[in-house]
């Protein structure tokens, strides 16, 4: 229930892309080609849920999802355009490891070795996420008033 959806402000068939997920305590981040799109701040002091107590996993699939994912199902599928593919290279994870009541990234690691741990969004990386979501996003849960029309999510006037 926290869907955001964005054109791209390339297209993203034609070479490799970076997509990057960033999760730490404070944040979950995510980016494409080291751009900021999407920025979801941990508000459990203000009583909005955050995931996490469960494992992150990664999953990749893809699927006809044009009756719900695809601007409320206004933009159909190109079946002209199937077989539809999707390639990875270079897929790189660095993560905490929970084990034994455990993590891996304990206070005794280096400040280096976890440093996304801590990690934010600077000015420019803010400014850019701002631009983006300006000019690229085509769908904000937090302004859908008649999917909640008893009144938005916290998290969507919580700062």
């Amino acid at each position: 229930d926290k869907e955001q959806q964005f054109y791209l402000w390339f297209d993203p068939t034609k070479d490799f892309h970076t997509y990057s997920l960033l999760w730490n305590p404070q944040r979950i981040i995510f980016s494409v080609d080291g751009t900021p799109i999407r920025e979801f701040k941990n508000l459990e002091s203000k009583g909005v849920a955050f995931p996490k107590s469960q494992p992150m996993r990664v999953y990749s699939s893809l699927w006809n999802a044009d009756d719900w994912a695809t601007r409320g199902g206004l933009v159909k599928t190109d079946w002209s355009q199937a077989p539809f593919t999707a390639s990875y290279r270079t897929f790189k994870a660095d993560a905490c490891v929970w084990s034994s009541g455990k993590s891996s990234c304990s206070s005794t690691s280096s400040p280096s070795q976890n440093s996304w741990l801590s990690q934010e969004l600077d000015i420019a990386s803010q400014q850019r996420l701002k631009w983006v979501q300006k000019n690229y996003m085509i769908y904000n849960y937090c302004t859908d008033t008649k999917r909640f029309p008893m009144g938005l999510p916290k998290e969507c006037t919580a700062s």
